[in-house]
């Protein structure tokens, strides 16, 4: 069965470039902010989120708090995807409870080979 993923980011072109990616492989749903897929996590919990951190309203490092806080949400596994590159961003994005942390630009190839290493709930 395919695996669902959702990806979160406030830029058309990498929500667009990302799906086109992972497509072929996994069931992705794409948002543009962070509001929005929280509001879908009430009814939909995929195998695995992207997540970017620089969003107006709500950053990444908010919502993956809210999604680690809730019982329903917690054990879904959340990758950031994100321009930020400098150490302190990364440590708080995986205290923050990430499983991983890739920069952009990344490499199609190496997204879908880290996304298969993975060890998906389920």
């Amino acid at each position: 069965m395919r695996k669902t993923i959702f990806l979160i980011d406030d830029d058309l072109t990498s929500l667009t470039m990302g799906k086109n990616i992972l497509a072929e492989n996994y069931n992705v749903f794409t948002f543009n902010s962070g509001e929005r897929v929280l509001k879908m996590l009430e009814k939909n919990i995929p195998d695995l989120i992207l997540l970017d951190i620089e969003m107006p309203e709500m950053n990444g490092y908010d919502v993956i708090k809210i999604i680690k806080n809730k019982e329903e949400t917690k054990n879904i596994p959340v990758v950031f995807l994100t321009a930020k590159d400098d150490f302190e961003s990364e440590f708080k994005g995986l205290s923050l409870g990430a499983i991983d942390y890739i920069t952009k630009p990344f490499e199609p190839s190496l997204l879908l080979k880290r996304i298969e290493s993975i060890n998906f709930k389920g």
